[in-house]
C-alpha cells in the first residue's frame, strides 16, 4: 500500500497533502456566504477542478459539505452539529465546575458530570477528594452503557420511544451486575419513574457497591445537554442529597441560558 504524500505546510510541519486540501477547500467555503462554484473553488484553493470535485464529493457523503446545485457547494450541517457539541462541551464544563465543588463539599462524595456520546455515557469533570470514601473507577474520559447509569437514563428519559427500543435492540440492553436492567420493559418502567421524579437512579446496576443519582442539565433551548451525577457507597448514599443535587443542576442550567417554568 503506498503511502500518503506529504507537504510542508507554513509552519513547517509536515502534514498529509490531502488534509490540507480538505481544509483549504472548507477555508474556502467558509469565506463565502453563498453557494460557491466548482470553478470557483479550484481557482480559490489552486487545485485542479478534478482533484477538487473529488474532494467534495468524499465532503458530501460524510455531510460536512452539502451540494446546493449541481456543481455548487456550501458548508454542510454535521459542522453545525460537531460544532453544538463542542460548544456545549465547553460551556458546562465551565458553568459546572464551581457548583460541582460546592456540592462535593456538601456531600462529601465524588460529584460527576456527563454528557452523552451515541450509546453510552462520557465522564467529562469530576470532583472529588480523599475524604470521599470510595474510590473512583472511571476518570474523566471513562465511559459507560446510557442504561446502566443514572445520567444515562436521564438522556433515554427525554429521548423519543423509538430510539429507546433502537437502542434497546442496537444494545441488546447487556448487564454488568446483578441488578442490571436488561429487559425492554423494565427499562421503559425505570425511564417513566424518572420523568415522574425529575431525576435518576444506578442502584448497583453499573458495578455492585456503588449507587448514584443524577439530575439533568439543560442548555438555553431546553435540551438536555448534560447530567450532573454524585456516586456513593451502596449503604451510604443520602435521600436528602436530591433536593442539593438537583438545585445544583439548575444553577448550572440557569448559567447556559435556561429559563425553568416553574414557580
Amino acid at each position: 500500500m503506498p503511502r500518503p504524500r506529504l507537504s510542508k505546510n507554513e509552519d513547517g510541519r509536515t502534514a498529509i497533502q490531502v488534509i490540507d486540501r480538505l481544509v483549504s477547500l472548507l477555508d474556502a467555503l467558509a469565506e463565502q456566504p453563498d453557494p460557491v462554484s466548482l470553478k470557483e473553488l479550484s481557482g480559490r484553493t489552486g487545485l485542479h477542478p478534478s482533484t477538487a470535485h473529488r474532494i467534495l464529493n468524499d465532503l458530501v457523503t460524510a455531510r460536512f459539505v452539502d451540494r446546493a446545485e449541481p456543481g455548487a457547494y456550501q458548508l454542510g450541517i454535521r459542522l453545525l452539529e460537531l460544532g453544538n457539541l463542542v460548544k456545549a462541551r465547553l460551556n458546562v464544563r465551565d458553568a459546572a465546575v464551581g457548583p460541582m465543588r460546592e456540592l462535593h463539599r456538601a456531600t462529601g462524595q465524588p460529584v460527576n458530570l456527563s454528557i452523552r456520546q451515541g450509546d453510552e455515557i462520557v465522564y467529562i469533570e469530576r470532583a472529588v477528594s480523599e475524604r470521599s470514601g470510595m474510590q473512583v473507577v472511571r476518570a474523566v474520559g471513562g465511559r459507560a452503557p446510557l442504561h446502566l447509569t443514572s445520567v444515562g437514563k436521564l438522556f433515554l428519559a427525554v429521548d423519543d420511544p423509538r430510539n429507546v427500543r433502537a437502542y434497546a435492540t442496537r444494545t441488546g440492553l447487556a448487564g454488568h451486575t446483578k441488578n442490571s436492567i436488561t429487559d425492554p420493559a423494565r427499562l421503559e418502567r425505570e425511564l417513566t419513574l424518572v420523568r415522574a421524579r425529575g431525576y435518576a437512579r444506578d442502584n448497583e446496576e453499573l458495578e455492585l457497591g456503588v449507587r448514584c443519582i443524577a439530575a439533568a442539565i439543560r442548555d438555553d433551548s431546553g435540551k438536555v445537554v448534560a447530567g450532573l451525577s454524585i456516586s456513593a457507597p451502596a449503604d451510604f448514599i443520602q435521600d436528602e442529597w436530591i433536593d442539593q443535587l438537583c438545585k445544583t443542576a439548575a444553577e448550572i442550567s440557569a448559567a447556559l441560558g435556561y429559563e425553568s417554568r416553574e414557580g
